[in-house]
C-alpha cells in the first residue's frame, strides 16, 4: 500500500482529503504545519507528498525545495488556490510533479497522485525523445521562432532558449535535436532547477563509488548518457558556482571527471540551455559565471508566451483536448462560444502548462462532448473578465505601459512578503531576484 503524506493547516479539509485516500487505498499521515512534516518527511518512507502551498509558519515552495534536496525521488503535488498560480508553475520547475487548483475535484486527485506513482517507478534512462505530435502555431511569433530553430538545427552551436516558465522550451529543444545531424543519438533533458547543490555535480558528471557518503555504485552522469547527441539543460541559471565551473570545462575541453575520479572521460554533446531569468542580468550580480554564459549563448531564441501568440490559442485548446480524451478516456468534440471567449480574456500565466491543465481538468469533468463555462475554474472566469487598462488606453487617461508595469510589479512584491511574512530572504527566492535587488525595490515602490 502506497503512503501519501498531507501537509493541511486546515484540519476539516485535511480530514476529508485523508478520509477520500483511505477509501481508494492509500495509507495516509497528516500534518498541519511545515515544521512537522518536514520531520514526518524524514521519518517515514512516503510514496507521494500532497501539500498546501500556504502553510503557518512556511511556503509549500520552501518546503518542497527542501524534501527535493533530501530526496529526490519522492513526488510532491502541491494545493494551491487560483492567485497562487504563477508561483506553483515555479515550484513545477524546482521538482513539484504538478500542482492542483482548490476546490479540489477527487476525481482529478485521484488522477494525478496514480499518474505520479506511475511516473516515480517508470526507469529513468533519461535518454529516449518525446516523439509526440505537437503545435508550432501559426502566428507571427511563432513562425519567427521556427524559423530561427531551423537555422541553428544543423549547426554544432550552443543555443540558449529564454522565455517564461511553462511556454514549451523543453519542445522547442526537442525541436533542434529532430532537426540536427545528432537526431539518431539520444536527448537527455535535465531539470537544474529541480537539483539541489550537493547533487548537481553528481547528476551531471557522475561519481564512482566510494565519492561521498551514499555513493555505493558507480554512476553514470547526465553528459555521459547524453554522449553522440544532445544534453538539454533547463533552468541552467539554477546551478552553483562549483558546477557552473565543471560545465565551463565540459564545454570548451569536451572532457567530463565523475566525482571521485581522477580519470577524464570524454564526451560528445551538444549543449542548449533554457531559462525563466535574464542570465545577462545573472552575469552582473554575480551569480553567473561570464565566460560560461558566453559559451553558452553561441545563439540565443526567445520562446514567447501564450498571451503573445493569441492566434495559436485555438490550436492548442484543440491540441489538449484530444490529448485528455486519449488520456482520460472521454470523447469531448468541442467548447462552447463563451468558454473560447473566456479563453481569449485570460492572460495565462502559467503558459501552455497552465492551459493544459485547465483543459484536462474541464474535460475530465465534462461528462457529454461540449464543455461548458459551469466545469471552468470560478477564479479563472472572473479574471478573464476584470477589465484591463492596458495598451489601449492612451497616456491622457493616466495609463502608460510602464506605469502598469511598475504598479503590478509592486503588487506582486507586496503580495509575496506577506506570504513569507516579511521573510525578506524568502521573498527574493520567490520573486527569483537577490536580496539587495528586493530591498531597492522597497524602497522605490516606498513598501514598509
Amino acid at each position: 500500500m502506497d503512503a501519501i503524506l498531507v501537509i493541511e493547516d486546515d484540519r476539516t479539509f485535511a480530514r476529508i482529503v485523508e478520509g477520500f485516500l483511505t477509501k481508494i487505498g492509500y495509507a495516509v499521515t497528516l500534518s498541519d504545519n511545515g515544521k512537522d512534516g518536514i520531520e514526518r518527511f524524514r521519518e517515514a518512507s512516503f510514496s507521494l507528498v500532497l501539500m498546501d502551498f500556504r502553510l503557518p509558519d512556511t511556503t509549500g515552495y520552501d518546503l518542497l525545495v527542501r524534501m527535493k534536496s533530501e530526496r529526490p525521488d519522492v513526488p510532491v503535488i502541491l494545493m494551491t488556490s487560483f492567485n497562487d498560480l504563477r508561483t506553483a508553475v515555479r515550484a513545477i520547475k524546482a521538482g513539484a510533479f504538478e500542482y492542483i487548483t482548490k476546490p479540489i475535484n477527487p476525481d482529478e486527485l485521484q488522477l494525478l497522485i496514480a499518474q505520479a506513482l506511475r511516473k516515480k517507478t517508470e526507469p529513468k534512462t533519461g535518454s529516449k525523445l518525446n516523439a509526440r505530435r505537437y503545435v508550432e502555431g501559426s502566428s507571427i511569433v511563432a513562425k519567427k521562432m521556427y524559423e530561427y530553430i531551423s537555422v541553428v538545427a544543423p549547426t554544432e552551436m550552443t543555443v540558449v532558449l529564454e522565455g517564461e516558465s511553462g511556454t514549451g522550451k523543453e519542445n522547442a529543444a526537442q525541436t533542434i535535436h529532430r532537426l540536427s545531424n545528432r537526431a539518431a543519438g539520444p536527448f537527455v533533458a535535465v531539470d537544474c532547477g529541480a537539483l539541489s547543490k550537493e547533487l548537481a555535480g553528481s547528476e551531471l558528471f557522475g561519481h564512482v563509488k566510494g565519492a561521498f557518503t551514499g555513493a555505493v555504485l558507480n554512476k553514470t552522469g547526465q553528459f555521459e548518457a547524453a554522449n553522440g547527441g544532445t544534453l538539454f539543460l533547463d533552468e541552467v541559471g539554477n546551478l552553483s558556482y562549483d558546477v557552473q565551473v565543471k560545465l565551463l570545462r565540459a564545454i570548451q575541453e569536451r572532457v567530463i571527471q565523475p566525482l571521485g575520479s581522477t580519470k577524464n572521460v570524454k564526451v560528445d554533446v551538444r549543449i542548449i540551455t533554457a531559462t525563466n531569468e535574464n542570465l545577462q542580468q545573472e552575469v552582473k550580480s554575480g551569480n553567473f559565471r561570464e565566460d560560461l554564459y558566453h559559451r553558452l549563448n553561441e545563439f540565443k531564441i526567445q520562446v514567447p508566451a501564450l498571451r503573445q501568440r493569441s492566434d495559436d490559442l485555438e490550436l492548442f485548446i484543440d491540441f489538449f483536448r484530444e490529448e485528455a480524451n486519449s488520456e482520460l478516456n472521454r470523447n469531448v468534440k468541442s467548447f462552447d462560444e463563451e468558454v473560447i471567449s473566456i479563453f481569449k480574456k485570460y492572460d495565462w500565466p502559467g503558459n501552455l502548462r497552465e492551459l493544459k491543465n485547465t483543459i484536462r481538468r474541464a474535460v475530465l469533468l465534462t461528462p457529454g462532448d461540449l464543455v461548458t463555462a459551469e466545469v471552468l475554474p470560478p477564479d479563472l472566469i472572473r479574471t478573464a473578465n476584470e477589465p484591463k487598462p492596458l495598451a489601449s488606453e492612451s497616456p491622457e487617461t493616466g495609463y502608460d505601459l510602464k506605469a502598469l508595469q511598475e504598479k503590478q510589479e509592486r503588487e506582486m512584491i507586496i503580495r509575496t512578503l506577506e506570504e513569507v511574512r516579511y521573510n525578506k530572504a524568502k521573498a527574493a527566492r520567490l520573486l527569483n531576484i537577490d536580496r539587495k535587488t528586493l530591498y531597492l525595490k522597497m524602497e522605490k515602490y516606498n513598501i514598509h
